[in-house]
C-alpha cells in the first residue's frame, strides 16, 4: 500500500469532525468554493485529485457539475462514496482511487474533462510534482481551469505558533530539505514560484490567492476566539490576492488555465 494511503485511511473517520465541520474548516472552504464556483459551470465535468472525504465533489455535484473524485486512500474514497449516496448524488459524483503517481496511466479510463482542481494540500503529498503537471496537461484542453490549493513554504503563522512554543523544528520545517516526515509520508513545501515553473509548459497562471495569512492554521484555532475568526476572515477574504500576500499563507490557492 502506498504510504500516502495509510496515512489517510487513518484519518478517514474523523477528518469531517476535526476540520470540515469546524468554524475555521467551513470558513476556508468556502472561501475556496467561491473559486470553484466561478470555474466550474453546471454541467461541467470535473477532475478532483485528492478528494478526502468528498465535501468539495459533493458541493459541486449540487451545483450540477459531474465530478470525478480521486484520492490515493482507499477509506476515503469510500467516505465519498457514502457521502454521494446519501445526498442522492451517486449519479454525479464518481469516486476513483486512483494515487499522483499513477494518474498518467489512469488517464485514458477517466476520460475527458472541463477542468480539474485539488484542494487543502493534497498534492504537497505527491512525490513528484512535474509527472502530475503532464498528466493534467494531457487529460484537461485548452482553456480549461486548473485550481490548485496547496501549502506554501512561507508561513508566519506558523513560525510565531511553534517558536512561542520553543519549538524551532517545527517552526521552520518547511524550509526542511528534501520534505518533512508525516504519519510514514513525506510533505514537501514549493514555494510558489517553483509550482507555477512546474506547471508553466501546460498551464499559465490566471490568479493567486491567500488562505490562512490572516486566519491561523487548523492546529492554532483553538487559540482564535470565534469573534476574532471572523474578523480575520473578512479582511482575508477582501485582500486575498493583493501582491505578496498569496505567498505568505498557510494554503495558496492557484488558478491556472491550460495553454
Amino acid at each position: 500500500m502506498i504510504a500516502a494511503a495509510r496515512g489517510f485511511d487513518a484519518l478517514a473517520a474523523t477528518y469531517d469532525e476535526e476540520f470540515t465541520r469546524t468554524d475555521l474548516g467551513r470558513r476556508l472552504r468556502s472561501a475556496v468554493w467561491r473559486h470553484l464556483d466561478a470555474a466550474f459551470a453546471p454541467g461541467a465535468r470535473v477532475l478532483e485529485l485528492g478528494c478526502g472525504t468528498g465535501e468539495d465533489a459533493i458541493h459541486l455535484a449540487e451545483r450540477g457539475a459531474r465530478v470525478v473524485a480521486t484520492d490515493a486512500s482507499g477509506e476515503m474514497v469510500a467516505e465519498t462514496v457514502r457521502k454521494a449516496g446519501a445526498a442522492s448524488l451517486s449519479h454525479l459524483v464518481e469516486a476513483r482511487r486512483v494515487p499522483f503517481e499513477e494518474l498518467d496511466a489512469a488517464g485514458p479510463s477517466l476520460g475527458t474533462f472541463d477542468g480539474a482542481f485539488s484542494n487543502f494540500g493534497a498534492l504537497n503529498c505527491a512525490a513528484s510534482l512535474p509527472p502530475v503537471a503532464e498528466a493534467l496537461g494531457r487529460l484537461l484542453p485548452s482553456g480549461a481551469p486548473l485550481l490548485l490549493v496547496v501549502m506554501g513554504r512561507w508561513a508566519p503563522w506558523e513560525w510565531a505558533f511553534y517558536l512561542r512554543r520553543g519549538d524551532g523544528a517545527r517552526a521552520f520545517r518547511r524550509f526542511r530539505r528534501g520534505g518533512t516526515s508525516w504519519r510514514g509520508l513525506t510533505v514537501r513545501y514549493p514555494s510558489a514560484g517553483r509550482l507555477l515553473r512546474t506547471f508553466a509548459p501546460w498551464f499559465r497562471r490566471r490568479r493567486l490567492a491567500a488562505l490562512g495569512v490572516f486566519l491561523p492554521p487548523s492546529y492554532a484555532a483553538s487559540s482564535v476566539s470565534p469573534s476574532t475568526l471572523a474578523l480575520l476572515d473578512r479582511w482575508e477574504r477582501r485582500i486575498e490576492s493583493a501582491p505578496l500576500l498569496p505567498r505568505l499563507a498557510d494554503h495558496t490557492l492557484f488558478a491556472l488555465e491550460r495553454r
